[in-house]
């Protein structure tokens, strides 16, 4: 699947002539929804590909994410710190609002690359409790700033059960990014 997300990337990157490529890194505020576990600071990093101008563009992009969760187990006392690493694959649609201001919203798949699970001192892998990949959706606003930069705010939910445990869980993360956009007018 991770090759076939690269190549679908990859393809539309190459398929267009109009576009301006881009760097985002930021921070990340991941839950499991409809959990009772405390959020997981994390950060985010990658790549996206802006097709279009005007009113309407369509974004393409790739970046590393790290999800999670944190809270204390009940049987023990034990504080829980879980980490994921996540390859996401987001493909938004941005209305352009204001010459410097728009909004987005699209569908996100997600792989799962990596885990660690702390519970007090001892540290575990994960992954055989966990699905290897996860579908969701995407949506936030972005406001462009001087010289190519821009700031973004976006909420990315899970839509499919990562069967965590044998448990129906699914992702929940609110990120805060700063971006580049290479060759910008702006």
């Amino acid at each position: 699947m991770r090759k076939i997300l690269l190549a679908f990337f990859l393809l539309g990157m190459a398929a267009t002539a109009h576009g301006q490529f881009g760097v985002r890194a930021g921070y990340n505020s991941a839950n499991f929804a409809s959990t009772n576990f405390d959020a997981k600071s994390g950060f985010h990093v990658g790549g996206y590909y802006t097709i279009g101008a005007g009113f309407i563009s369509i974004e393409p992009g790739i970046q590393y994410s790290q999800k999670g969760y944190q809270g204390t187990e009940t049987a023990t006392g034990k504080i829980v710190d879980e980490s994921l690493g996540y390859i996401d694959v987001p493909v938004l649609l941005r209305l352009n609002l204001l010459p410097a201001v728009n909004i987005f919203a699209g569908p996100q798949a997600s792989v799962f690359v990596s885990s660690k699970y702390q519970l007090g001192d001892e540290m575990f892998d994960s992954s055989e409790a966990i699905k290897g990949y996860d579908l969701g959706g995407v949506v936030g606003a972005q406001v462009k700033l001087p010289l190519g930069f821009n700031v973004q705010a976006n909420y990315d939910f899970g839509l499919s059960s990562l069967n965590y445990y044998d448990t129906d869980v699914k992702n929940q993360v609110f990120k805060i990014s700063l971006g580049y956009t290479f060759g910008s007018t702006d």
